[in-house]
């Protein structure tokens, strides 16, 4: 077959040849390029308009895509391109038409049958979607079933969130985040929230696996896939929500990314199009933090808390916390007990209680107790809360010493349980400080010695397998009733008496006293001097200066050691800051180097001369 020319010298041949190359490689560009010069040389065919429009979609020119099919209608066919031209509507939020376009083939491929769960899921048609996916689900067999799965989860919880229903277990096996995700999703809709809790955390810890196993996942990758959130038509995919998050996702991407002008130009712009909306505001705060403008991030959030006064007590937290990064405990418990909403809140008392108690402002942890028990008092009176409450500040005035203050509380816990013999003991015990008589007529209530007394063989409990002391038993021997052989054993095992030993005698009574602090001691008898070892510069002593000075002696020492002296011995164990011995209290050197003994003289072997 015979081939035209086309325009440049190249055959039609090799023009498929490249539109070829270039969908492999994924330069669909310069695929369309040849694919024009092969429509230029032959009009009108089939395969390379295909191939255009398969190239434009890809290139996301979706509107281009669709006038070319519909200019080309009649040559193409409804059958050919009925995928492709719903796809397009789709992406231009035309689901109507889509749904209609889908709707007029007899007969969907499996292709087609995605577009349409995709069409009905927009459509919020989610019975419908949930059938077209569970059929794809059971009769395919290729390596999108995971994806499947994930969009029928989706519709799940789509059903589960808007509609309030509560669909039948699938069997969708969280075995992926984006699973568990939606998973969570459904058990929020039906109000398990404790189980929704898990599934995220679940979700989560997936994610981070998967994450960690891609090696190109870090801030400028991120970077990269933000520009994907910026082609044409993304505004009619998300909903308003999701288009919010990624718009405060790209100022937290600059911020990362050390764009500090960008970061606060994109969280202001935020602000203006949510005056109310705390995130942006937030994210300015973090921008200051990361530059160490701590007093102007307290101040923005100041000013945004009392111009907001719905959102204020989320960005109290946050002043709170940032005072708690510089120190500032005190001013961070003040912010703390100015939010209303969590002030008498079982973890708010509890952390304003350990602040103040590491500020060791004692009364102040009190009077958080107080306001505490008078509001559940006043509102949960007798309730769990409320009497939890009453007995932990009860223990911390206790732990303080402070008992007369602690008086109302422990009264109170008696009252609740008269039988609670412990609070009853601590009562009495704060009263005693107060009022003895009071004190007096409260232990009344306490039960006899009788009563708590116990039936218990303290023998048998000793020896019992789980004791850990157990009480051995001593066995008296007579020694009239001995023989004679053990009688010579049983002395044996007596003990070997001192030769100076007097039975009649009084032992001392300060014999277990060292000698020193004995009354008796009179100190060591003074006898001949001693040399003091130690004493003295460099630890020589007064007494054997004469004896080291060489120049006294008769003979002056060789300049090198001789075997065996003890001149050599000095020289090579004691270094010069270390105590010295003079010569003549040493003992001739034995080892060492220096310090050689004379070595004997070697026999004669027998040989030609040779020792």
């Amino acid at each position: 077959m015979e081939w035209k020319m086309a325009s440049g010298g190249g055959t039609v041949a090799s023009l498929w040849t490249e539109v070829n190359r270039c969908g492999q490689n994924g330069d669909f560009t310069r695929a369309i390029k040849a694919v024009n010069k092969i429509l230029h040389e032959v009009k009108e065919d089939v395969t390379a308009l295909h191939c255009k429009i398969v190239c434009l979609l890809q290139n996301g020119s979706f509107k281009e895509a669709l006038n070319v099919m519909n200019t080309y209608s009649k040559i193409l066919g409804s059958e050919l391109i009925v995928f492709e031209k719903a796809y397009c509507e789709y992406r231009l939020n035309r689901v109507e038409s889509a749904l209609k376009t889908i709707e007029s083939v007899s007969e969907q491929t499996d292709k087609l049958k995605e577009l349409y769960g995709q069409v009905l899921y927009r459509m919020e048609r989610y019975d419908e979607c949930k059938a077209v996916y569970t059929d794809l689900i059971r009769n395919s067999q290729d390596e999108y079933e995971e994806e499947r799965k994930t969009n029928l989860s989706a519709v799940v919880a789509a059903m589960s969130t808007w509609e309030k229903a509560s669909p039948d277990d699938l069997g969708l096996s969280g075995t992926t985040y984006e699973l568990s995700y939606n998973a969570a999703c459904t058990l929020i809709g039906q109000g398990q929230l404790t189980e929704a809790m898990n599934k995220l955390q679940e979700a989560e810890e997936l994610c981070r696996v998967s994450l960690s196993e891609d090696s190109d996942q870090n801030v400028f990758d991120s970077k990269k896939k933000v520009k994907l959130t910026n082609a044409e038509g993304v505004e009619y995919k998300l909903a308003k929500k999701q288009l919010q998050a990624i718009e405060f996702n790209k100022a937290l991407l600059a911020m990362y990314t050390n764009q500090a002008d960008q970061c606060r130009k994109l969280s202001s712009g935020l602000q203006s199009q949510n005056p109310g909306h705390p995130r942006p505001v937030l994210i300015q705060v973090a921008q200051l933090c990361r530059e160490k403008q701590h007093s102007k991030a307290i101040e923005l959030l100041q000013r945004f808390a009392d111009q907001h006064p719905e959102s204020a007590s989320g960005i109290k937290l946050t002043m709170a916390q940032l005072y708690l990064t510089q120190g500032h405990v005190t001013k961070a418990c003040d912010i703390l007990r100015s939010i209303d909403d969590f002030k008498h809140k079982q973890g708010m008392i509890s952390a304003l209680v350990t602040m103040y108690n590491h500020e060791e402002d004692i009364d102040s942890a009190i009077d958080v107790f107080s306001q505490a028990v008078q509001h559940y008092q006043s509102e949960q009176p007798g309730s769990s809360i409320h009497l939890a409450l009453v007995r932990e500040a009860a223990d911390f005035k206790l732990k303080y010493g402070r008992k007369k203050e602690a008086i109302g509380d422990l009264e109170q816990l008696w009252k609740q349980n008269t039988n609670d013999i412990h609070t009853l003991a601590q009562l009495i015990s704060a009263y005693s400080l107060v009022d003895q008589e009071k004190a007096k007529s409260l232990s009344k209530h306490l039960p006899s010695l009788e009563s708590m007394s116990f039936n218990v063989d303290v023998d048998e409990l000793e020896n019992s397998h789980g004791a850990n002391y157990v009480r051995k038993k001593v066995y008296k021997v007579n020694i009239s009733d001995l023989d004679g052989e053990m009688l010579f054993f049983s002395r044996l095992c007596l003990g070997k008496l001192p030769k100076n030993y007097d039975p009649m005698a009084n032992p001392d009574q300060e014999r277990w006293l060292p000698m020193r602090e004995r009354t008796y001691y009179r100190g060591r008898k003074k006898g001949k001097k001693k040399e003091q070892v130690g004493k003295g510069t460099q630890g020589a002593t007064s007494g054997a200066a004469s004896d080291l000075d060489a120049s006294k002696t008769a003979n002056s020492p060789p300049t090198s050691p001789r075997p065996g002296s003890a001149q050599a011995s000095a020289s090579t164990t004691a270094p010069a800051a270390c105590n010295v011995v003079p010569p003549r209290q040493q003992k001739p050197a034995t080892a060492g180097p220096g310090a050689r003994k004379k070595a004997p003289p070697k026999k004669k072997k027998g040989g030609k001369g040779g020792w």
